[in-house]
């Protein structure tokens, strides 16, 4: 099984994905928000590309949600703090969400066999899940802005780590993927402060945000593997009533 990491989706190309599973990555803070919306019992979430294109899809059942500079849609129900996506916001409806990069991410990710949004939250499960495909893997960075994001290589670290052990010496892994794997067992006890102290990690400090990338740090509470079918997310097993918020 041959494992690559794009770090950022400039460097997406059709010839890297075509019969893969692609694993998306956007930590802060869509993936995570994605994951969040599920367990709390959301039908599916539906990426959408742009502000328009969200507008046009939503059904009238729907939740609107994204965000754009971090903040908050005009007009929209909620978007893009995954401590929004509760069970009284999304139980029982579709998200229909667009975020600046990663839901960006996910239609780029459009030319792979399967589909799947990961975070640290459930980064051990994707992996699990993508081990079990049987498909060489793509695992994506959203990245902001184009440049690469320490919190999503941090996750794609965590999510190489994991196929190495499950797939022992059956993983051919890049050295950006074994870099990076090396990176998050570095972390691995405690994601939560380098998470605040990079890039991102500031700015939504800078708006108050600072619980988002608490939620965010918190490895494999989650075994919810949200996968893209007909376009639209839906997890491949049940969300787990004692998910904690």
């Amino acid at each position: 099984m041959r494992i690559d990491v794009i770090p950022t989706l400039g460097e997406v190309r059709s010839d890297l994905l075509a019969g893969r599973t692609a694993i998306v990555i956007d930590v802060l803070r869509a993936t995570t928000t994605i994951t969040a919306a599920l367990e709390s019992g959301s039908s599916g979430v539906l990426p959408a590309e742009s502000v328009q294109q969200a507008v046009m899809l939503r059904g009238k059942e729907d939740v609107l949600g994204g965000e754009r500079r971090c903040r908050r849609i005009p007009g929209f129900d909620l978007g893009n703090s995954p401590l929004e996506y509760t069970p009284e916001a999304v139980g029982g409806r579709r998200v229909v969400l667009t975020t600046t990069n990663g839901t960006r991410a996910l239609q780029k990710a459009a030319p792979a066999d399967k589909i799947v949004a990961a975070s640290l939250l459930n980064g051990e499960a994707c992996a699990r899940a993508a081990a079990g495909w049987k498909r060489d893997i793509a695992i994506v960075c959203a990245g902001t802005a184009g440049a690469f994001c320490f919190e999503d290589g941090l996750c794609a670290g965590l999510i190489v780590s994991a196929l190495q052990r499950l797939c022992g010496g059956g993983a051919d892994v890049c050295d950006l993927g074994r870099s990076l794997a090396a990176c998050y067992e570095r972390h691995a006890d405690d994601p939560a402060e380098p998470l605040a102290a990079c890039g991102s990690g500031r700015r939504l400090a800078s708006i108050g945000c600072e619980a988002d990338t608490a939620f965010a740090a918190r490895v494999n509470v989650s075994e919810v593997v949200p996968v893209l079918k007909a376009g639209v997310l839906v997890p491949c097993t049940p969300a787990r009533e004692h998910f904690a918020r």
